[in-house]
């Protein structure tokens, strides 16, 4: 079976640059097996499956990393938007257009722009509302991310877990020089999850140059050693940035740099929305750019045990057949030439 797939570039104008993305536009046939095979081949953070909807919206997306399925993703949603949208697939398109994808966290609403050079700028909200979860200490996390526990500010918050469709542990750190010291440390990964908090790690520090705040994000045992573009991520960051903001109403935005330290660059924009004290809404947005298109085989048959049996079973029937015909030819050469004697 052949499965069209693009490749681009998320949160990103420049090709090389951000977080690239494989996107299978139309993946109707695939079991959730083959998706993780695929995902696992592109061996990008994630790639995403697109499904004709089931409840009326523009499309049904699932998401993948090299080793699991995820509920909701930022980069995903923002690269699947602009497929769709520029390589025609979705022929109903103006200036701006509404997308809604269908996915395990929920509904997740895309505005797409067309902007006046040809390019795409897409925006999500994101499915779920901001929830807060556990904090944790800066000596475990410190433990975690290679860093001295000084290094992690705990001013406004400590090591916290939010969300918004998928789970982050967010910590602040220092400076920017602390924030490229960080590295992965397995064990303290190890000791995360045995505190019951997801190993998805997301660090920023306060920047003052053309970005408001620099960010990493580690998940290395999803496969992603280090995510040069994460718009989950950031957009929980700013939602727990609003949450401890002492304004009870207003509207909120950061410019956020990541990727730098693993020379992919990319500029998410985060903004959120604050009434009565509540956060009514997150979101996240960028540029994207396509980078390749191809097709990819799938053995359909591999995930029919009793199909490859049967075709076993066929081939072993033929080469017995043949020995039999090639046997049977033999004897009445034998007759024949008993005859001829």
């Amino acid at each position: 079976m052949r499965y069209k797939y693009y490749i681009c570039d998320v949160f990103t104008t420049n090709r090389f640059g951000g977080n690239p993305l494989a996107v299978l536009p139309d993946a109707e046939g695939l079991t959730a097996k083959q998706m993780q095979q695929i995902a696992r081949e592109f061996n990008f953070s994630e790639s995403s499956f697109v499904f004709p909807p089931e409840k009326g919206n523009t499309k049904k997306v699932r998401i993948f990393t090299p080793a699991t399925e995820v509920p909701f993703a930022g980069h995903p949603n923002i690269g699947t938007a602009f497929v769709l949208a520029s390589a025609g697939i979705i022929e109903e398109f103006n200036e701006t257009t509404e997308f809604v994808f269908e996915e395990k966290a929920g509904l997740v609403p895309i505005t797409l722009q067309r902007l006046h050079d040809g390019s795409f700028w897409c925006e999500l909200q994101a499915p779920e509302k901001f929830s807060i979860g556990k904090t944790i200490s800066a000596e475990i996390l410190a433990s975690a991310i290679s860093l001295p526990p000084e290094k992690i500010i705990l001013n406004i918050h400590s090591p916290q877990v939010v969300s918004v469709g998928l789970p982050f542990l967010i910590a602040e750190l220092k400076d920017r020089e602390t924030l490229e010291e960080a590295s992965v440390n397995p064990e303290g990964f190890k000791q995360l999850i045995g505190q019951d908090i997801p190993p998805y790690v997301h660090l920023y520090t306060r920047s003052n140059d053309e970005f408001d705040i620099r960010a990493r994000m580690f998940a290395p045992f999803d496969g992603v050693p280090e995510d040069p573009a994460t718009g989950s991520a950031n957009c929980a960051l700013g939602g727990l940035l609003t949450y401890y903001n002492n304004a009870s109403s207003g509207n909120f935005e950061w410019k956020i740099a990541q990727g730098f330290e693993m020379g992919r660059p990319s500029s998410l924009n985060a903004r959120t929305q604050k009434k009565d004290g509540e956060i009514i809404s997150t979101y996240i947005g960028g540029g994207s750019v396509m980078v390749s298109e191809g097709v990819i085989y799938v053995d359909w048959m591999a995930n029919y045990p009793c199909l490859l049996n049967y075709r076993g079973q066929f081939f072993k029937w033929r080469r017995l057949r043949k020995k039999f015909r090639d046997g049977f030819e033999i004897y009445n050469w034998i007759v024949r030439l008993v005859e001829f004697v």
